[in-house]
């Protein structure tokens, strides 16, 4: 009864979920193992191919990026740059390499336009509404200004999104198709442009009026860099680890073999 009083404990019980699987499986093979070849060897056999498992468990999660996982790749905020209010701020952040010709005294909608032919001359991409990647960076970019206080929900539109880099190496032959020693890759960064939205006004027992983007207001850019993370980290480390142990505790089982063979056959000549 003590016991299924604590059952409302999620942390317990997931603890006592664990122990009573390593003690009714494992402790049912060893128990197994144990009433046919002793209780030293069975622990080192059981023990073995408990790596095995292992070892075959973290090469399939390794390969399908399955099971037990590492932090997914994301975008994250550069450090004192990320939220950009003005055009100047875009070359001083890295952004932009250069100032895009006859920013200074145009008008906010013709600036606009302006920045947006100087991100592509640079290179950048422009994503569709369509595209996967433009939810993601919409995402991550309204958390970061939300966060920064630059702007609150419902006071803006993000309206752009432009990539640049990202992209791996080395290729073979410069194929984009063999791919698979690719292992290293470019930084990749993205600039998310904001525009505020006009004040809606609201009246008693009506609908608010649709949100229009304010034309004569500064856009804002979100600047980040991708995090590629970790996703398989853990996969590779078990791969790698339990490998070790399991090959340390085959040799082990081989001395133990070899020695015993040794034993036996001198003293088979004494007798």
């Amino acid at each position: 009864m003590s016991l299924l009083a604590i059952g409302w404990e999620p942390e317990i019980r997931g603890l006592l979920t664990v122990v009573m699987g390593v003690v009714v499986l494992m402790g049912s093979v060893y128990m197994i193992l144990a009433t046919n070849i002793g209780s030293r060897l069975s622990f080192l056999v059981s023990l073995t191919g408990l790596m095995g498992w292992m070892v075959l468990m973290g090469m399939t999660w390794w390969i399908y990026g399955i099971g037990l996982k590492g932090p997914e790749p994301s975008w994250v905020a550069i450090p004192g740059v990320t939220i950009i209010q003005d055009v100047p701020s875009l070359r001083s952040a890295g952004a932009l390499e250069s100032l895009p010709e006859g920013y200074d005294g145009a008008s906010p909608s013709e600036l606009n336009e302006i920045v947006a032919d100087q991100f592509l001359n640079e290179g950048y991409i422009q994503i569709g509404q369509d595209d996967p990647a433009y939810g993601q960076a919409q995402a991550a970019a309204s958390e970061f200004l939300e966060e920064d206080g630059a702007l609150t929900a419902g006071q803006y539109e993000v309206t752009d999104v432009f990539d640049v880099g990202g992209e791996r190496y080395p290729l073979i032959a410069n194929n984009e198709s063999l791919d698979f020693v690719a292992f290293f890759h470019k930084p990749h960064y993205t600039v998310v442009e904001v525009s505020p939205l006009v004040p809606v006004r609201t009246e008693p027992g009506r609908a608010p009026a649709k949100a229009e983007i304010d034309e004569e207001a500064q856009k804002q850019y979100v600047y980040m860099i991708r995090d590629l993370g970790a996703k398989r980290q853990p996969a590779v480390v078990l791969t790698i680890g339990g490998g070790a142990i399991f090959l340390a505790l085959c040799y082990l089982l081989h001395r133990r073999e070899r020695i015993l063979r040794h034993n036996l056959s001198s003293a088979v000549a004494t007798a």
